[in-house]
């Protein structure tokens, strides 16, 4: 059979079977009966039939055009692979009571070959529309294994004429075309596959050959989830597509398959083709051909489904994958050839990037001193002040860099800060694989070797034999196609004084002026830098966030944890954006540090100012101590008129356990079960929390006397109503020390339960216990470190919620900005109470600049109206969040208030089985698509919210879309 005959056969609809048919074939020919459900299927007819005591089996029923011994091939390999220990499953033929593996038999009128195969239990892919890297690896791995456990296997039922073999994908797509309706669509397939023909052309005879799947793609595979989360394929079925073919055309189809769920980025397939490689490697001429064949596989995909759907409208299966194939088809085809290519040999270590052209310059007599290069990273002092979030913003900075000289340029390879994209999950466009020129309009640009103009909308090229260089914002001088030599003036600055220089070895293609940093490697060698073009070196420098990963893993201390596992290097912030060097911007819902935001100018402004008069320690008189002191204690409740200013919260809890004993006489502290404190020795010891420190409930000192924690939604009394319980457990742990004679020196907890995520406590257990506390000589300390100064929207203060005025508080984190800077307010009787043990100091508490930078935050936190824009954004937040309990069974309960809101997810909503390992996945999900976000808690199943006080609603629109997005993708 020819392969023109395999286009033609793939005209033929599926056999015409009913299930009721099916029961009867089950019944009669394998003594089976059961549960029957059809399976989607291009050209066969399958059945799925589950059995009374849960065996399942697969009956294929396929039209007798379709040989014999392709179908025995088939057999014959399942069963090789069943005997090899393989790391993988595949299904077994089963006999029927006849004893033969195949039956043919007439299905109403037409006669039919039919099979039984054993089910493999596990899912399917193609449904999932997020594939982790992690299974597309595992994917890239299957494919592998399945190819190298075929590689010795043979049988005459592979020499078949097919029309997904690859080898003929090319004449397959021609004679198919015609079924594409849409003009348009049918032009774009047939481009497609006439180029990616002539891609592979030369490599074609020097392809390995042997026996292959052909079809080891998300649909034709079974996962199972691992540890992490993540499903791993672990099965391959549907060998209708064996036969003998080419290596590469395998890895080909797996890739194609991966398309319709990259989120339009090629560059998805790449984690996949390195585990295929690893596991079993290709040839330089094989990894040459394996783009060209992907994108004949999307041509194939996109004429064959289109063609099927034609012959047989009432297929749900083919209607079903229609659009992915559309999907396949427009991702396959978004990028040059040449550049998945020089993606692939990049990725797997073999670049073969050509050497720096040799051009003459592009102008004549510009002497390099007379250019001006303009740094436009994350880290350039030109942004400021949110400036690169104006409109052409680069193009203003770039004349005003050229008034010295005349001339002046942006940097090549530079991840431009201005082009960090706010509230977009797709990594931007943000590399510069052009330099832009700031010249005098009429400066006359010559050509830099020989070559030919060519005209297009917007820019103007010369096309040399290897090389072109694209002009944006020139005027030519040269009619098109006008050939020209070294030095030949052929056009001048505009009107405008900018131009755009690129350079490109895609020809008449012209490539995009930006590219996602993630892509630029790849693009650059094939745009190499025009640096040589202007006489001057222009190229930014090469990120080096991995060395510096690796710099810090090497000298900072091991127990100074990072955030994520491959985290983006962040340099730069503004209001609740940080930017990474990557060019990307992330929302940061995560950091209560900065209340104000980042990049806060008042609070900038005011610290370069004191930092140039003064700063030294607060024992010397100043001004500002005495202001800020002030300030705080006209924020604090009556009563509570003295401060101590610290470094952190950690020293403020530190301070305010030495005061307790100090004031009380005694030594025994109460504290709640899951709570965090610090991390110096005193406020660690009533840190009970086993997130942060596993052997916390094991680890306390003596003195120190954990309750059980008043978690109103997993504990074990719920509800806002459930006080009673709790402060019952306090009155048992109070008995206790009773009994042995010792006295109490106080309780500590945070006023709103930050470290769970927010959870309020029950109503009135502050009151209750703050009553038996006070009654016994102890002193109360409210921890507002993480939810105090307007985080609540609802409330200054955590503990004005609960009615009550706690003997201490401490504060830390958002009052600085940023800044080492805490607090202790209580009252004059309780501060003087530590004279008994010598005096305090702090060496960094109070100092001038952090007296300024108290006060600065202050004045904005109320001068910008924050805590108002924490309650109404914070209001908004949460309801939003709500919502997506209405959708989502992980979703168990929403804590909290203002922007300090908990996210808890669990497993079961009855048992509350923490969702562990899916919160941390989709913490990292989230990172991919712009959103930093961290777990809490005990059980780490918390999504602590707790972003800059000057939330817009936008972004927290923004976070909410994206998590219910990873919640119905998967992670």
């Amino acid at each position: 059979m020819t392969h023109q005959n395999a286009a033609q056969r793939a005209d033929l609809p599926r056999p015409d079977v009913s299930i009721d048919q099916a029961a009867a074939i089950l019944r009669d020919a394998y003594g089976l009966e059961g549960q029957i459900v059809e399976l989607g299927s291009q050209q066969d007819r399958n059945f799925r039939i589950r059995t009374a005591i849960g065996e399942a089996f697969v009956l294929k029923i396929a039209r007798t055009e379709y040989s014999l011994a392709e179908l025995e091939a088939q057999n014959a390999a399942m069963q090789a692979l069943a005997a090899k220990a393989t790391g993988f499953e595949a299904p077994r033929p089963v006999a029927a009571r006849s004893g033969k593996e195949i039956i043919e038999l007439t299905v109403g009128d037409m006669p039919c070959r039919v099979r039984l195969l054993t089910y493999l239990e596990g899912e399917p892919l193609t449904r999932r529309k997020h594939l982790s890297e992690v299974t597309r690896r595992a994917l890239g791995r299957l494919s592998a294994d399945v190819a190298a456990t075929l590689a010795g296997f043979d049988h005459p039922g592979l020499d078949r004429a097919l029309q997904w073999d690859m080898r003929a994908a090319y004449s397959v797509t021609l004679a198919m075309a015609s079924a594409i309706p849409d003009p348009a669509r049918r032009a774009a397939v047939l481009t497609a596959t006439e180029a990616a023909e002539a891609h592979l052309a030369p490599v074609r005879d020097r392809l390995r050959l042997q026996a292959v799947h052909h079809d080891v793609t998300d649909d034709n595979v079974v996962a199972r989830m691992d540890a992490d989360g993540h499903p791993i394929p672990a099965g391959v079925i549907d060998f209708g597509d064996l036969m003998r073919g080419w290596v590469i055309g395998d890895l080909a189809v797996t890739c194609a398959a991966l398309l319709h769920h990259a989120d339009g980025d090629p560059f998805f397939i790449l984690p996949a083709v390195e585990a295929f490689h690893a596991t079993y490697p290709l040839t330089d001429e094989e990894l040459q051909a394996l783009w060209p064949l992907v994108v004949q596989r999307a041509c194939v995909l996109a004429a064959s489904g289109e063609q099927q759907l034609a012959v047989e409208p009432d297929n749900a299966y083919v209607a079903g994958n229609i659009d992915h194939e559309r999907e396949i088809f427009r991702v396959a085809t978004s990028l040059p050839i040449a550049v998945m290519q020089a993606a692939i040999l990049d990725v797997l270590g073999k670049s073969n990037a050509a050497p720096a052209p040799a051009v003459a310059p592009l102008i004549g007599d510009l002497a390099p001193s007379a250019l001006t290069p303009l740094r436009l990273d994350a880290l350039s002092e030109v942004y400021r002040s949110g400036n690169w979030l104006e409109a052409d913003i680069d193009r203003r900075l770039l004349k005003d860099a050229a008034v010295r000289t005349g001339f002046a340029a942006t940097r090549y390879g530079e991840r431009r800060l201005s082009r960090a994209v706010h509230h977009t999950p797709q990594a931007p466009a943000s590399t510069a694989l052009t330099v832009e020129l700031a010249a005098p309009a009429g400066t006359r640009l010559q050509a830099p070797f020989a070559g030919r103009v060519l005209h297009t909308a917007g820019a103007l090229a010369l096309v040399g034999q290897d090389l072109t260089v694209w002009l944006t914002g020139a005027d030519a001088l040269a009619a098109p196609d006008t050939p020209l030599d070294i030095g030949d003036q052929y056009a001048a600055v505009g009107e405008e004084g900018v131009v755009g220089v690129q350079l490109s070895r895609l020809g008449e293609e012209r490539p995009p002026a930006f590219v996602a940093d993630h892509q630029a490697r790849a693009w650059m060698q094939l745009c190499p830098s025009p640096s040589a073009l202007l006489g001057r070196d222009l190229d930014a420098p090469a990120l080096a966030s991995e060395d510096l990963m690796a710099v810090r893993q090497a000298h900072f201390a091991k127990p100074q944890k990072n955030y994520y596992q491959n985290p983006p290097q962040i340099e730069r912030g503004w209001r609740e954006q940080m930017y990474g060097t990557n060019g990307r911007a992330y929302l940061d819902m995560v950091n209560n540090v900065a209340i104000l935001g980042h990049g806060h100018e008042k609070l900038s402004a005011a610290v370069g100012r004191q930092w140039s008069l003064l700063n030294t320690n607060s024992r010397f008189h100043y001004a500002g101590i005495a202001d800020f002191s002030k300030r705080l204690v006209d924020l604090a409740p009556e009563g509570l008129d003295t401060v101590f200013l610290v470094n952190s919260g950690s020293e403020a809890n530190d301070l305010a356990l030495r005061l307790a004993w100090a004031h009380s006489g005694a030594r025994n502290m109460l504290c709640l079960l899951e709570a965090y404190h610090g991390w110096t020795v005193a406020s660690d010891a009533v840190s009970t929390s086993i997130a942060d420190n596993p052997q916390a409930l094991t680890t306390r000192p003596s003195w120190v006397h954990a309750v059980t924690s008043p978690n109103t939604y997993r504990g074990p009394h719920r509800g806002p109503d459930s006080a009673p319980g709790y402060v019952t457990e306090v009155e048992k742990a109070l008995a206790r020390l009773d009994e042995k004679g010792e006295a109490l020196a106080g309780f500590i907890c945070e006023s709103v339960y930050g470290n769970s995520g927010g959870i309020p406590l029950p109503k009135g257990y502050l009151k209750a216990v703050y009553e038996m506390v006070r009654a016994r000589g102890g002193v109360t300390i409210a921890d507002e470190v993480q939810v105090g100064y307007g985080r609540l929207g609802h409330y200054f203060w955590g503990f004005e919620e609960q009615g009550v005025t706690p003997d201490i508080i401490t504060i830390a984190k958002g009052m600085g900005n940023g800044h080492p800077l805490g607090a202790v307010i209580t009252s004059r009787a309780i501060a003087d109470s530590l004279e008994k043990e010598g005096y305090f100091f702090s060496s960094a508490g109070g100092s001038p600049v952090s007296c300024v930078v108290g006060m600065t935050v202050l004045d904005a936190l109320f001068e910008e109206k924050l805590q108002d824009n924490a309650r109404e954004v914070g209001d908004h937040l949460k309801a939003r969040l709500e919502a997506l309990g209405q959708r989502f069974d992980l979703v168990g309960a929403v804590h909290g208030m203002g922007l300090y809101l908990g996210l808890e997810f669990v497993r079961d909503r009855q048992t509350l089985a923490p969702a562990t390992v899916e919160t941390a996945r989709i913490c990292d999900r989230l990172l991919d698509l712009g959103v930093i976000m961290q777990p809490t808690g005990d059980h780490l199943n918390v999504l602590k919210i707790k972003p800059p006080m000057c939330l817009s609603k936008a972004s927290a629109d923004y976070f909410v879309d994206m998590l219910a997005r990873v919640l119905d993708e998967g992670w």
